[in-house]
């Protein structure tokens, strides 16, 4: 009797492991098509984006010497494009600079000085952490309230996913994707990744790891060139 009570036991605790696995993987699926679905009208080209108060290129590797990465370097070519177009008088740039030896900041503010642009249209976001943080940090820091994003087309949805639920009216002008960046690994990074800014941004609202005075986007960028 007891043993086939124990059987009775299991196959209930199977059937409820089992239950919560398909509900965790559809949970899953669900959450990607519905952050590309959220984002995928506000994606443009660059002839039909509206004039906002910035361009937004959010970060990526940079090298020992400062120089972007490529894939960084792509995101600054076309957030350059935007600027340089009119869309935007500003151009954010946000990434981590969370360690004096490693700062993806400067280094995209470099590339678009030799690019020629002027450099108090170019701000400096030294805590962009994560795509998270920069929407965040955009809002709230540098009061802006329309936004022109640049990235590639992988990172998009989220991006814009994110700036869109924190009541930003954002745009997406995504640079393509390219074999070279390992697209592999960084579409499984994006998945999960989604998954992470669905809770963010309807569960956690959590804050970033820094915030502090507001520097309006509007002003003159040098001033946040010395952090």
């Amino acid at each position: 009797m007891k043993k086939a009570k124990r059987f009775k036991t299991g196959k209930w605790f199977l059937l409820v492991f089992c239950c919560l696995v398909l509900l965790g993987v559809l949970s899953f699926f669900a959450i990607q098509i519905y952050i590309g679905q959220s984002a995928k009208k506000f994606i443009i080209t660059a002839d039909i984006a509206p004039a906002c108060d910035a361009v937004m290129v959010l970060g990526a590797l940079v090298y020992s010497d400062g120089t972007p990465s490529p894939l960084l370097a792509d995101r600054l070519e076309y957030g350059y494009e935007l600027y340089r177009s009119g869309k935007a008088k500003k151009i954010l740039v946000s990434g981590d600079h969370g360690q004096p030896d490693y700062d993806e900041v400067k280094g995209m503010m470099d590339y678009l000085i030799q690019k020629g642009v002027p450099p108090e249209d170019i701000f400096l976001d030294h805590a962009g952490f994560n795509t998270y943080d920069s929407m965040y940090r955009a809002r709230d820091i540098f009061g802006i309230k329309t936004l022109l994003i640049s990235t590639q087309v992988f990172h998009m949805d989220r991006a814009v996913f994110i700036a869109r639920k924190m009541g930003l009216e954002a745009y997406g002008y995504p640079c393509a994707d390219k074999s070279s960046y390992r697209m592999s690994y960084l579409n499984t990074r994006e998945s999960l990744a989604r998954v992470k800014a669905f809770l963010d941004v309807n569960i956690t609202k959590r804050q970033p790891k820094f915030l502090g005075d507001v520097i309006p986007i509007n002003g003159d960028g040098t001033v946040t060139h010395d952090e």
